[in-house]
């Protein structure tokens, strides 16, 4: 009997053990897997997610689309579906030297994810696949242009003249593209090439553009102020509706007039207007000059200064290669001594398009374009002709214009 309760006793302490070993080993085991727990859950907050990798081409003379994507791995057959997708937005056939391609690929599996191309200052072409975890799946390329979102920095900046308003603006650190701009936003106004005179002055309020926190270049120029020999000249910017928007002056009178004053972008004339004789030494012969030669290098482009239909685009004597453009029934513009046209007879052009290019064809010292305005039939000096300015901004809209120009008004006065 007392065997039997000895026994008994064994069992239960057997019993007692086994649980209390159990219980050591898996409240051990719980305790290792909440630590490993803990320690994964760490891990995950202290990892960085890995970025999508990207590859930014520069676009080289001669590069072809192709042979960019094959560089950076991606297949023919997926080149030219992407190439396909952008055809009706942008040819990338036709892709620029000194822009960029840059590509964007899945972080996952590194496949391709998206395309950006800077197609001007505005605006980029963007082409993607728009599909679950972005896989590459027939019919899922998706090709769009977007604005360029600039981050944008209002700026003033102002000179005066002392040789040129060009060393003026490069001598008080301005960007030359913003003083480019600048000019332009006054061609209907002043001829830089002839009106600048010593002490005249300049004030401007335009656009710096940003991306990713770098300037990248100057914007549109918002208002402008030029003091031509104490004449004071003001344009602001102003979108009235869809079919009216330019630059206006402080009246709001459009600037933007049915000529431009000047045929090329240039910085000076060679041989000012005059009525009388002028005598051509290296021809040894005296000729009328009813017109303004602007000098310019070999190739400079000529603008039409206005709408019109061209009604000569030929080799015409001592003019060389000329192009006469007709405005209307009263105006007639002509352009000579071109290296080569860029237009031809019977041609519509509207003003700013290039016609041709400077030469020295016909009777010719040097490259520059020979230009005449005629009115009614007689040669007149173009830099005097007075000329109705466009549309004016309705009365409708002046409160809403007077409003816009108010604080540049105050820039530009102060």
């Amino acid at each position: 009997m007392l065997r039997k309760k000895y026994y008994i006793f064994l069992v239960i302490l057997g019993f007692l053990f086994l649980g209390s070993s159990a219980f050591l080993l898996f409240g051990h085991r719980q305790s290792n897997q909440a630590n490993a727990n803990a320690v994964v859950s760490q891990e995950q907050v202290l990892v960085p997610e890995i970025s999508d990798r990207q590859e930014i081409i520069e676009i080289k003379s001669g590069s072809t689309f192709g042979e960019l994507m094959s560089q950076i791995g991606i297949s023919p057959a997926l080149a030219n579906e992407i190439y396909e997708s952008a055809l009706d937005k942008c040819d990338l056939s036709k892709i620029k030297s000194g822009h960029f391609l840059e590509i964007d690929f899945n972080k996952e599996s590194d496949e391709f994810k998206q395309l950006k191309y800077k197609i001007d200052s505005e605006n980029e072409l963007l082409v993607r696949y728009d599909g679950d975890n972005n896989a590459i799946m027939p019919g899922e390329c998706i090709a769009e242009v977007k604005p360029i979102e600039y981050e944008v920095n209002i700026v003033t900046k102002e000179g005066e003249v002392s040789s040129s308003m060009y060393e003026a603006a490069l001598a008080n650190d301005i960007d030359e593209r913003a003083i480019i701009e600048f000019a332009n936003a006054f061609q209907w106004s002043i001829d830089f090439a002839m009106d600048p005179r010593v002490g005249d002055t300049f004030k401007f309020v335009y656009e710096e553009r940003y991306l990713d926190g770098q300037y990248v270049m100057p914007g549109k120029i918002l208002a402008g102020q030029y003091i031509n020999d104490g004449r004071k000249y003001q344009v602001y910017y102003f979108e009235e509706d869809e079919d009216n928007a330019g630059y206006f002056d402080e009246d709001g009178n459009s600037v933007q007039k049915m000529f431009l004053k000047a045929p090329v972008a240039f910085k000076y004339i060679s041989s000012g207007f005059t009525t009388g004789l002028r005598y051509v030494e290296a021809f040894n012969v005296s000729t009328g000059h009813r017109a303004i030669d602007y000098a310019a290098t070999y190739g400079t482009p000529i603008r039409a200064v206005g709408d019109g239909t061209v009604i000569m685009a030929s080799y015409n004597g001592a003019y060389g290669n000329m192009v006469k453009i007709r405005h209307n029934g009263t105006y007639q513009t002509n352009y000579g001594h071109m290296s080569k046209f860029a237009v031809k007879k019977g041609e519509k052009v509207k003003q700013g398009d290039i016609i041709g290019y400077v030469g020295s064809t016909g009777f010719s010292t040097g490259p520059h374009v020979h230009y005449e305005m005629v009115k009614n039939g007689t040669k007149i000096n173009p830099l005097l002709e007075v000329l109705p300015p466009g549309q004016a901004i309705l009365d409708t809209n002046k409160e809403r214009f007077f409003a816009t120009i108010k604080d540049f008004q105050t820039k530009l006065d102060d």
